[in-house]
C-alpha cells in the first residue's frame, strides 16, 4: 500500500496551541486526513463552544459524531478512531490524530485496558492527588452513564469517585484489546502559561462575540439539558459565568499538560521558540521519508 502505510502522526498538547491548524498545514505536505481526538467537538450542535471553527474545505473525521442528547464513551471513540484509520491507511493517505483529550489519543493507540488507569492495588495512590474534578472528567469519559447518574455529593467525594473508576476500570478490561500496530510519530505544542492563559482568555470572549449564548439557548430549547453529558463538557457547563469558564479551561490545560508530560514518547515544540514549525516539519519529512 506504499511506504506511508502503517504511519501515523499524533499531534497533541494544551488547547489553544493551534494543533488543528499545525495538522492541516501538515496534512497538505504529506497527503494526510486529520482524526480529531477532542472529547467536546464529537457532539453535533455543539459548534462555537467547542471551537469547530475549522476551514469549511477542511474534512476532520470525529467531529459531530453524535446527538448532545446521546453518551459517548472512550470506548465507542476507540472503535471509531481506529476504524477510521484503516480506512486512512486503504487510501494510502497519511492518518493525523490529531487533540487534546489525552484518554482518547491514549485509547487508540495503546488500547483501552492500558489506558493510564493502575492495577486495583495501585488505584488509590495514583489517583490520591487528584481533585474530584479531575477524577470526574475521567470517569466522565470511562462512564458517563455512571458519572451523570452520581448526585453532588459523590462528584465531590474522592473515595466514591475512585471507586466508580475502579469498577468502570475492570468492565473496560474485558475488552482486552492491543496497542495499535503502526510506526507512529508524536508532536507535542507547548506555550508559555502566561501567554496561554491570555490566549485562553482571548478566545473565550471571542466565542461568546460570535453568539455562545444563542447557541446554548438552542440547545436547551431542543431539549438539551445540564443532566446530559454533553452540557457537562468546558463552558457549557460554566455558562453562563464566563469568568469561571476562562478559569476552567486555564486549569483544564494545566492537567492536559500533567497527563502528556508523562508520555516520554512525545516530541516537543515551544511556539515561543524561532523556527519551530521549521524543525518540525524536518522532523516529520525525515521520518515520514524513511
Amino acid at each position: 500500500m506504499g511506504k506511508i502505510s502503517k504511519k501515523l502522526v499524533v499531534i497533541c498538547g494544551p488547547t489553544a496551541t493551534g494543533k488543528t491548524k499545525l495538522a492541516l498545514h501538515l496534512s497538505k505536505l504529506f497527503n494526510g486526513e486529520l482524526i480529531s481526538a477532542d472529547s467536546r467537538q464529537v457532539y453535533k450542535e455543539l459548534d462555537i463552544g467547542t471551537g469547530k471553527d475549522h476551514p469549511k474545505d477542511a474534512k476532520i473525521w470525529g467531529i459531530d459524531l453524535v446527538d448532545p442528547k446521546e453518551d459517548f464513551s472512550v470506548s465507542q471513540y476507540q472503535k471509531y478512531a481506529r476504524e477510521k484509520i484503516q480506512e486512512v491507511w486503504k487510501r494510502n493517505h497519511l492518518p493525523i490524530l490529531v487533540g487534546g483529550t489525552g484518554f482518547y489519543i491514549k485509547a487508540v493507540i495503546d488500547g483501552i485496558d492500558t489506558i493510564s488507569i493502575p492495577k486495583d492495588e495501585n488505584l488509590r495512590k495514583e489517583f490520591s492527588g487528584k481533585t474530584p474534578e479531575e477524577l470526574y472528567e475521567i470517569l466522565l469519559l470511562i462512564n458517563p452513564n455512571k458519572a451523570i447518574a452520581l448526585n453532588n455529593s459523590d462528584k465531590k467525594n474522592p473515595a466514591r469517585l475512585t471507586r466508580s473508576i475502579e469498577v468502570a476500570k475492570s468492565a473496560l478490561q474485558e475488552s482486552k484489546d492491543k496497542p495499535i500496530q503502526a510506526d507512529i510519530l508524536f508532536i507535542g505544542l507547548k506555550l508559555d502559561k502566561g501567554i496561554l492563559n491570555k490566549k485562553i482568555e482571548s478566545r473565550v470572549k471571542q466565542r461568546i462575540n460570535m453568539g455562545f449564548e444563542k447557541e446554548i439557548d438552542n440547545l436547551l430549547a431542543k431539549g438539551v439539558n445540564r443532566n446530559h453529558q454533553a452540557m457537562n463538557t468546558l463552558g457549557y457547563k460554566q455558562w453562563p459565568d464566563y469568568k469561571e469558564w476562562i478559569l476552567q479551561e486555564q486549569k483544564y490545560t494545566k492537567r492536559q499538560l500533567t497527563w502528556f508530560a508523562k508520555d516520554k514518547r512525545i516530541n516537543w515544540f515551544d511556539l515561543s521558540e524561532n523556527d519551530w514549525q521549521g524543525k518540525l516539519e524536518l522532523l516529520v519529512k525525515r521520518w515520514y521519508d524513511k
